[in-house]
């Protein structure tokens, strides 16, 4: 008969899992040869929290559930900032977490594994015995599909090793959209009616409706946004401000705090997509639509809160708008000449002037970014890392589509930008992928170097380099900064020593090699040490920080 591990890894493949990251040890060495004997593809990453990563950003990248193997104890700790970022962006994730059996209460790997996953914000779930081992796993994978939750299914040894006949099971069926009620809709329809000037801003949430959300923006003459996690979803459209937030342009943020009405669809209308409310006027009426009904009015309060599917929410209301009285006409709303003109005019931060601080020895962060921008392929992946420089790829690097833009920053934790294009290449792999890490972000997470080599994926990873924590050094700068500035270092050599082309930047003119590596082979990736003037803090960190 089979083993534990091998009936789940079997499961986990007919429920639609198709990928798999990880660093194996013995306590999941079984299962994910399983996954691989099942068909699951496997990853193998040189951290745990770079797997985790990984499995993020090609979960959010497909739109579909990815899985992590992990050993037991170390393994999963060494994973938890990885899995905390996953919980915090309900991205749907399955951490499949070897655990030490019941009775081996000394073992040099024994922790709560349950406590670890919730303190971060997981689910925690269990591989309870050999007789429910298929119930437990399929509730597992259903919780991370239909839920948008990361879990954690722990699977102790001595389970994972015990014999059960193979049994057969049924799969689950997605649960229906929420549609919303029909008052909310009157309620809605009545507010975009008295509306003037509406604004949409599209979260997480919305980023499967960019059609829908476009239909009924042009019917009420709505203006689009996006929080920075769906950025890209309305690229192209004349009336689009781009992201709503800190990396918002100028003429985004006025022409959002002078909305009469804000609609954020699947978005938490946070401090930063909402500039700590500074974006929302004083008589500004906030309606939020979101499937999880304990997301509204989680982080502001809001007028009306629709508890719907944002794309079900965005049919009927458009539907109610167009047969209410015979039909309403489109009509222009903040969909002005004036509007249309400054959107041509200032609409992307590479209109907006700026005095250039290179020197021969450091390049500006701005000029850099609209250097890059222009000489990249328009079909993109691009994966930014946090940190002081993070505004600048953000704002500057044009994106296809919401799919060629990933933003694992919920935690806010430096250091997962590499593993971050890393999922993001493997999920797109039709895309040049990019990957834009601070200094001290790419000096944190450089194990995974070794893993784009490896794979040979053709990635172009751009490091800002200031040589210190920016974000420290901008927030305590009247302070001593020696413990967050460091000596400068050579990380172009770093990355030759893992296997890739490297190249110093200090000026426009050393970007040559960009479009010589393009042309070529591109068996290899290039990574650019690029050292990058002091901005004295970014635009949207001095913006935070002032708040703080």
């Amino acid at each position: 008969m089979p083993t534990v591990s091998e009936v789940v890894g079997r499961v986990l493949a007919e429920l639609g899992v198709s990928q798999d990251f990880g660093v194996v040890g013995s306590g999941n060495f079984d299962l994910t040869n399983a996954l691989r004997a099942n068909g699951v593809r496997y990853i193998a990453a040189r951290h745990e929290s770079g797997a985790t990563t990984m499995a993020d950003a090609y979960a959010r990248m497909t739109d579909t559930v990815a899985a992590v193997s992990l050993h037991q104890g170390c393994g999963l700790t060494n994973a938890l900032t990885g899995i905390a970022e996953a919980a915090k962006s309900r991205t749907p994730l399955l951490i499949l977490a070897a655990d030490t059996p019941a009775a081996s209460v000394l073992s040099n790997f024994r922790v709560d594994q349950d406590a670890l996953a919730a303190a971060v914000g997981a689910t925690p779930e269990r591989i309870h015995g050999p007789g429910s081992a298929v119930a437990d796993t399929v509730r597992a994978f259903r919780t991370a599909r239909d839920q948008r939750r990361c879990v954690v299914l722990n699977l102790p040894l001595d389970i994972q090793a015990a014999e059960i006949p193979a049994v057969g099971f049924d799969l689950p069926e997605r649960p229906d959209a929420v549609r919303p009620s029909a008052a909310s809709i009157s309620k809605m329809t009545a507010l975009l009616a008295k509306s003037s000037r509406p604004v949409f801003v599209a979260g997480r949430g919305g980023r499967a409706y960019g059609v829908e959300l476009r239909a009924l923006a042009e019917a009420t003459g709505a203006l689009l946004a996006t929080s920075a996690v769906a950025h890209g979803l309305f690229r192209n459209d004349p009336w689009s401000l781009g992201i709503s937030g800190g990396f918002a342009t100028p003429v985004a943020a006025e022409l959002i705090s002078g909305a009469d009405l804000i609609v954020g669809w699947g978005c938490a209308l946070n401090m930063w997509t909402m500039r700590h409310g500074e974006l929302i006027g004083a008589e500004t009426t906030v309606v939020q639509v979101d499937s999880d009904s304990a997301a509204l009015g989680a982080h502001r309060p809001i007028h009306l809160g629709v508890h719907g599917d944002v794309g079900e929410t965005a049919r009927e209301a458009l539907l109610a708008w167009s047969s209410h009285g015979g039909g309403r006409a489109p009509r222009p709303g903040y969909r002005t000449g004036a509007v249309a003109d400054r959107l041509a005019r200032e609409g992307r931060w590479r209109d907006v002037g700026y005095s250039d601080p290179s020197t021969a020895d450091r390049i500006d962060p701005r000029t850099l970014s609209i250097a890059l921008d222009d000489l990249l392929p328009p079909e993109r992946i691009v994966a930014v890392d946090s940190g002081n420089f993070m505004g600048y790829p953000s704002a500057y690097l044009g994106v296809p589509d919401q799919y060629g833009f990933c933003f694992t920053q919920a935690f806010q934790s430096i250091g997962l930008g590499l593993a971050t294009a890393i999922g993001s290449a493997l999920a797109r792999p039709d895309r040049l992928p990019v990957a834009a890490l601070g200094d001290g972000g790419a000096l944190m997470g450089i194990a995974e170097l070794e893993t784009v080599v490896r794979l040979g994926i053709p990635m172009l990873i751009v490091i800002y380099d200031d040589h210190a924590y920016g974000a420290e050094v901008h927030h305590f700068r009247d302070a001593d900064l020696g413990a967050v500035t460091f000596p400068d270092t050579d990380i172009a050599a770093l990355a030759r020593g893992a296997g890739c082309e490297a190249a110093v930047v200090r000026t426009v003119a050393d970007l040559d090699i960009v479009p010589k590596w393009l042309a070529g082979q591109r068996n290899t990736p290039l990574l650019l040490d690029a050292k990058i003037t002091s901005d004295g803090g970014s635009w949207w960190l001095q913006e935070a920080f002032a708040r703080h």
